[in-house]
């Protein structure tokens, strides 16, 4: 069963690092755990109209935190960093926040 690309790409990672590549065109999400690489390229395709040159994955481990006496972890995710075509359109939604 195919997936939506909604489900796919959940949400944009917007910290200064991630804003730096914008520059060269290599924009940064949250996807989806079982997402592989060819389906976060489509996704992207499919919501923003861009094409994609590649796509880099990466697990964020949780981080251990302490509330007073108690300890626990923050949930692990998995990030996607695509990188667009040289001759592809922008993702306007990081336009704005530069």
């Amino acid at each position: 069963m195919s997936k939506l690309a909604q489900d796919i790409i959940l949400r944009p990672v917007i910290t200064e690092e991630s804003m730096a590549g914008v520059m060269n065109k290599k924009y940064t999400f949250e996807v989806a755990k079982d997402a592989n690489k060819i389906e976060i390229a489509n996704a992207v395709k499919e919501l923003f109209k861009v094409d994609v040159k590649k796509v880099n994955t990466i697990h964020v481990r949780g981080q251990l935190r302490r509330y007073g006496r108690f300890e626990g972890y923050n949930r692990s995710w998995k990030k996607a960093i695509v990188t667009l075509t040289e001759d592809s359109k922008t993702i306007e939604f990081f336009d704005g926040m530069m």
